[in-house]
Formats: C-alpha cells, sequence, structure tokens
C-alpha cells in the first residue's frame, strides 16, 4: 500500500475510536480538557509506533491512554490540587460523546459526578481497574495485561474500590427523572423565594453541599447540615445586582442533566455561567454542587450551543 493511503488509514482508524479513547480519559480523570490531552498525546504515540507491529489497534491505544491517564493521576501537581481539596469533576451535558457507553447501570453509575468524586479516594491503579471492569467490560486477563499485574491483582483491587465506592456512596441508585425534576424545581423555587424550612424538608438529614467558589477560593465551600445547606441556598440563588455584574448579564435558568443527574444550568447568552447539580436519595436531595469555575464550564458551554432547546427556563430573567 502507498505510505501516504496507509497513514491516511490508520488516521481514520485512530479517529475512528476517539470518542471511546476520551470516554475512558475521562472517567479516570473527571476532567474533559485533560482526557482531550492525554488523546492528543496517545495520537502522537500512534504516530510514531510501527503500527505494522500494531496486531490490535484497540487494546494497543487503550493501554496507551490508560497508563497516560495514570501517569497524570500520579504527577505530584495533580496529587497536591486534590489533595487541597480544590477539585470538582468537570461535568458534561447529556448526549456528549466523552460521557461513553451507558447501556447498563455500571456504565452510566461510572460517569456520575458522585462517582467520579468518590473515585479520588482510590488509588490510580484501583481507579483505572474499576473504570476498565464496569464501564467498559474488560476481563481481568486484559485489564492485566493493560495495567502490568497479575489476575489475581486485578481483582483484589476491583474488590477494593467497589468496596471503598459503596461505603461512600450516598444515593439510592437511579432516580426517575421526572421525580428529580419535580424535586429540583421546587429546590429551586424555595430558595429563590426564601422559603428555608421547605428547603430544609427536600435535603436528608445528612445533605452536604459543596461549591468551588466559582474558582476565586484554593479550596472548596464545603456546608454539612439541612439548616446550613438551606441558607447559603437562599443567599446564592436570590438575584442581585452585582451577581449579574459577575455573570456578565441576566441569566436564564433552565433544568438540565450532567452525568446523567439533574442540575440547574444559568445561562447567559450562549454562555453556562453556572450549573448546580444534585444527588438524591429516597426522594429527597443528599448532595448539592455549585461549578461557576470558567475552566470547568468551557466544554458544557459549547455542548450547550449545540443542544436544541426544547423546554422553557425555569426562569428566563433572574
Amino acid at each position: 500500500m502507498d505510505p501516504t493511503a496507509a497513514d491516511r488509514l490508520d488516521a481514520e482508524r485512530f479517529e475512528a475510536g476517539r470518542n471511546r479513547l476520551a470516554s475512558l480519559a475521562y472517567r479516570l480523570l473527571g476532567s474533559a480538557a485533560d482526557a482531550e490531552d492525554a488523546v492528543q498525546d496517545a495520537y502522537l504515540q500512534w504516530q510514531a509506533a510501527d503500527r505494522r507491529r500494531i496486531e490490535v489497534p484497540e487494546a494497543w491505544l487503550t493501554k496507551v491512554v490508560t497508563n497516560l491517564c495514570l501517569d497524570r493521576l500520579r504527577s505530584a501537581r495533580v496529587r497536591r490540587e486534590r489533595t487541597a481539596g480544590a477539585w470538582l469533576p468537570e461535568p458534561l451535558l447529556d448526549g456528549d460523546p466523552m460521557l461513553g457507553p451507558a447501556d447498563t447501570f455500571e456504565q452510566r453509575e461510572s460517569v456520575s459526578l458522585a462517582v467520579l468524586t468518590l473515585m479520588e479516594w482510590l488509588s490510580p491503579v484501583e481507579r483505572a481497574v474499576y473504570v476498565l471492569r464496569e464501564a467498559f467490560s474488560y476481563s481481568h486477563a486484559e485489564i492485566a495485561g493493560i495495567l502490568g499485574v497479575t489476575e489475581a491483582a486485578s481483582q483484589q483491587h476491583l474488590h477494593r474500590a467497589r468496596r471503598r465506592v459503596a461505603a461512600a456512596r450516598r444515593g439510592g441508585g437511579e432516580a426517575d427523572p421526572a421525580s428529580a425534576r419535580r424535586v429540583v424545581a421546587e429546590f429551586f423555587a424555595a430558595a429563590t423565594s426564601g422559603r428555608t424550612e421547605r428547603l430544609v424538608a427536600l435535603l436528608t438529614d445528612d445533605a452536604t453541599a459543596v461549591s468551588d467558589g466559582a474558582g476565586l477560593t484554593e479550596t472548596l465551600l464545603r456546608y454539612d447540615t439541612p439548616e446550613r445547606i438551606a441558607a447559603i441556598a437562599g443567599t446564592g440563588f436570590r438575584p442581585t445586582p452585582a451577581k449579574r455584574r459577575f455573570a456578565g448579564g441576566t441569566p436564564a435558568v433552565h433544568h438540565a442533566l450532567l452525568n446523567g443527574g439533574p442540575a440547574i444550568l444559568f445561562v447567559v447568552g450562549d454562555d453556562v455561567t453556572g450549573a448546580v447539580t444534585f444527588d438524591l436519595a429516597g426522594g429527597r436531595i443528599a448532595t448539592v454542587r455549585g461549578i461557576a469555575a470558567p475552566a470547568r464550564l468551557v466544554r458544557l458551554t459549547g455542548a450547550w450551543r449545540r443542544h436544541p432547546r426544547d423546554r422553557p427556563p425555569l426562569r428566563t430573567s433572574w
């Protein structure tokens, strides 16, 4: 085959698997930007490799991307940032190809913001085994080959990862979308009207809230009682001229699904300026996350601009 034609075919082969590789990297890293960087680095390695000697390109690329992600997770910079508590997963709008396979409960759960956050408690290898097994259904023999461990070690890593995730999980499985939408709408209505008692009633007794402080703080802001969360929500959702100036205008407020879970988006023009996500348990809200750091909203804004506006906003002026 003509070398140019062969290179073109190999480039097409890589592009055909790019979304799968990106969804693997996103699950491992929790960041769309970092996932894109890992996939691009894998492409450079693919170009430089003697591709005639690669018998199964999908397996080779999976191994390369996984190990590139492990290198990132082990880096001193990443450990320092995440240990300092200044990290939240980057949210993605449902339908984003980076979310990857969603046919099973395990696949959907593995990309939820709750599990992406919980996986910070896992070692990099435990995280990789968990993702490869739960989200992509690799066998322990295949995982052993990817990570350079024994099959027995792979099984042990998966057992520990599942146990840690289960112990820290706070939700009660998948919430009915209509019920979740209703609870979130009630929460927003109560917060904007100052109905503190109603807000408290919508929260579980052990509810928590976390915010990235719009990227203006070095650590996450955390609140851990229903009363405190209600007070913060009442203040945070109440419109003021200062908030409108900070957002660059008057946001419209929309329902959305982010990483499979209910959320509220604040949108100015075509730009997402903030997202609030919710984890439900037993029909009440167990976790609230406020995400407004611009760097975490870049891909979400791009997806929102392509998203059909099939529902009216919760509120057009805020």
